[in-house]
């Protein structure tokens, strides 16, 4: 009995594995010789490079130190690390012998020109959204002005099975919805541009919602912020920390300089999806990307200055013989008071920390970032620039720094075991 039990459990396996191959497999495509590759308008090349640019394609597909698009960026995932591919157009190790139609595919439906399923790293997700006509312009950008590099991608390093492609079509099944963007006919043409481009080439989701342990986005907690290379990616909700709510001017004016005046700056992972990246895009578009992300946090637009949150912190900021009383403000009033005093109101490039968004989270890992390894000129508003205290301040010092920070001048909860994450942090990212 028990054996027939088990024969017939068997061949439903098979019979089940069987169907689900049928469903996973998705035939090649042709090759596409140099010869064969439609020639491109300068108009329709200059737009590919401006979405090239918003959906931050070099920067996940340029290793440092390596040439454009040539692949083998490591994108560290919670099941091992996966690197990305070189899109150049070289024939043999990029994608130089793909149609329109093979690129279409990857970016639309998450396939290869080989028929093999790509592991959702790469964000077909979000990229389903977008009309065929853009996602042609970054073929024809692509195609068209980037040099072909001749190197071969790494290998990941998913373990067995979940390296084995076809569970990914497994994966598509459960969490992503294909299709290409609907407008909301309730909402404003400037609206449904913004959503277009935050759901789709820009895929802010991508960085800003937490993800289940599959590694699929959480629908149910869409941009309500997640951890994305040891940084915290905040929430773009009503739920942001930050002492001056989000809004729809605020979202733009941080999207157009690289930083805002009652929030954080664009440092780290987010200061090339600025700089390199969605700065790109022509001012009516950020204007729109503004409208649905102001809309997300439901803030009315008023007048920051008159936040009682921002005025108190202007009046404990005010220096007097009684700021240095501890350590944390000691080393607050040498080494950042200089740069971050504002008397009266708060002015552009002198942010005040106690509402700056980096003091507000729930984590300390993007002030203590900031503090170790400053500002550069790439990041933030150009032209302002900040030292880095790695190797003018010790572990025990920039914590008293954060702890003062955020008890004293933000007064919120106390963040725990400040200097052990100081020193991970540190350790982490040694080489800078």
């Amino acid at each position: 009995m028990l054996k027939s039990a088990l024969a017939v459990a068997a061949i439903a396996a098979v019979l089940v594995f069987g169907a689900f191959a049928i469903y996973a497999y998705r035939s090649p495509i042709a090759p596409l010789s140099a010869a064969a590759h439609p020639k491109f308008s300068p108009e329709v090349i200059e737009k590919g490079r401006i979405l090239a640019s918003a959906g931050y394609c070099a920067t996940c597909h340029t290793e440092q130190g390596g040439k454009p698009y040539a692949g083998n960026y490591p994108l560290n995932t919670g099941f091992g690390t996966i690197y990305a591919s070189n899109i150049t157009p070289d024939p043999e190790t990029g994608i130089g012998d793909w149609s329109p139609e093979a690129f279409r595919r990857a970016m639309h439906d998450g396939v290869s020109r080989d028929g093999s399923h790509l592991f959702p790293a790469f964000p077909f997700d979000h990229f389903t959204l977008m009309s065929d006509e853009d996602v042609d312009a970054i073929y024809a950008y692509l195609m068209s002005e980037v040099k072909p590099v001749k190197l071969a991608t790494k290998s990941n390093t998913i373990p067995f099975p979940l390296n084995m492609r076809i569970w990914q079509a497994g994966w598509q099944l459960l969490f992503v919805d294909f299709g290409r963007f609907k407008p909301n006919p309730q909402k404003s043409e400037q609206w449904n541009r913004g959503a277009y481009l935050v759901e789709g080439i820009t895929h802010c989701g991508a960085c800003h919602t937490p993800r289940n342990i599959l590694g699929a986005e959480k629908k149910s907690r869409e941009f309500a912020g997640a951890s994305i290379d040891e940084w915290i990616a905040p929430a773009l909700t009503a739920a942001n920390p930050s002492a001056v709510p989000w809004t729809a001017s605020e979202f733009t004016r941080y999207l157009q300089t690289g930083a805002g005046v009652y929030h954080g700056i664009a440092a780290g992972p987010m200061a090339p999806v600025v700089h390199a990246g969605i700065g790109e895009l022509p001012e009516s578009d950020l204007v729109a990307i503004g409208t649905y992300l102001g809309d997300i946090v439901g803030a009315p637009d008023t007048n920051p200055a008159d936040n009682p949150l921002v005025i108190a912190s202007l009046k404990a900021g005010k220096p007097d013989p009684a700021y240095r009383k501890d350590l944390g403000e000691r080393l607050y009033a040498t080494a950042c008071a200089a740069c971050h005093y504002n008397s009266k109101e708060v002015m552009e490039g002198r942010p005040d920390l106690a509402i700056n968004s980096a003091t507000r989270l729930d984590k300390p890992d993007n002030l203590i970032h900031v503090i170790l390894d400053g500002v550069s000129s790439d990041e933030g508003s150009k032209g302002i620039v900040m030292p880095a205290f790695r190797h003018a301040l010790s572990n025990e010092q920039i914590a008293a720094i954060a702890a003062y920070l955020r008890d004293k001048r933000a007064e919120l909860k106390p963040w725990s075991d400040l200097t052990e994450r100081v020193a991970s942090i540190r350790g982490e990212h040694a080489g800078k």
